[in-house]
């Protein structure tokens, strides 16, 4: 089979306010600059667009979803003419009273809203103030490349990790808005125990705890942010020598070892049944 070619992917770092016209202009902003150093796509943190419930949202009443919609659309219409893919947090509006999803909308080169991935396990105080849950994972795929999406708290869930290794993904974008600097302890964990990169995003609102970039499949850091506000361009290049034995050896042989007959061979053997024994 022969592997993808080496693919530029950007990550965000970006103030996030309660005005999503100023959110959206940084956006496009980074969208720019993202494009300008060849990246095929931009990654940027959890409730980028509408602004993120807690901070600095208190209410969804502050927030005019059809600005957020306008917001929206001006993206879509920069990443077709940049032909840029792009993952953007946001609250997405459900119908009322329902409160909105916590989501990462997928935008494709051509402008188009591809898929979005709702958090599926939002913290004790979204669920009880301000998000309604999503339900499923999501995979899409940009030039032989597979992306599946998780959005911070999530962290803590090691089977939604578990789900997008069976799922075959070799990237994991992870938008968030975190608390605690072990959040990056476990995003490197995640990544060197499934062998994929994982992308993380954050605001610059958290930079005192960690900054936004790409994790190799072998748990080490690819690329940061050098600043509190910017973005980090790295490459996920499958041919990469110093990956070699996370993608060609680790990452198959774990994935094989629940089917294989070997490790899951009964054995009547009584000096092996029999624990007591010396």
């Amino acid at each position: 089979m022969t592997s993808p070619g080496p693919f530029r992917i950007a990550a965000a770092q970006l103030p996030i306010t309660g005005d999503a016209r100023l959110n959206g202009e940084r956006v496009r902003a980074a969208m720019r600059d993202a494009a300008a150093q060849d990246a095929r796509l931009v990654h940027f943190p959890e409730g980028m667009l509408s602004g993120y419930a807690k901070n600095p949202i208190q209410d969804w009443a502050e927030v005019n979803f059809t600005v957020v919609r306008a917001e929206l659309e001006a993206v879509m219409a920069l990443a077709a003419e940049l032909r840029l893919w792009v993952v953007l947090g946001s609250a997405h509006p459900l119908t009322p009273p329902r409160w909105p999803h916590n989501s990462l909308y997928v935008i494709s080169d051509k402008g188009k809203l591809v898929t979005r991935y709702d958090k599926r396990i939002p913290s004790h105080t979204e669920i009880t103030r301000f998000y309604t849950p999503g339900t499923e994972a999501i995979v899409f795929e940009v030039d032989g490349f597979c992306f599946g999406c998780v959005i911070c708290v999530e962290i803590n869930f090691p089977v939604l990790f578990m789900e997008y290794a069976r799922l075959g993904v070799d990237c994991v974008l992870l938008s968030a808005y975190p608390v605690d600097t072990i959040f990056v302890t476990k995003a490197r964990a995640y990544a060197a125990v499934h062998n994929f990169w994982v992308s993380l995003s954050t605001p610059t609102e958290t930079d005192h705890l960690m900054r936004s970039g790409l994790i190799g499949p072998q748990g080490e850091w690819l690329g940061q942010v050098n600043a509190a506000q910017g973005m980090t361009v790295n490459t996920l290049d499958s041919d990469a020598p110093e990956l070699e034995i996370a993608l060609r050896y680790a990452r198959p042989w774990r994935a094989s070892v629940a089917t294989d007959p070997r490790y899951n061979a009964p054995t009547d053997d009584p000096r092996s049944t029999d624990r007591t024994i010396l």
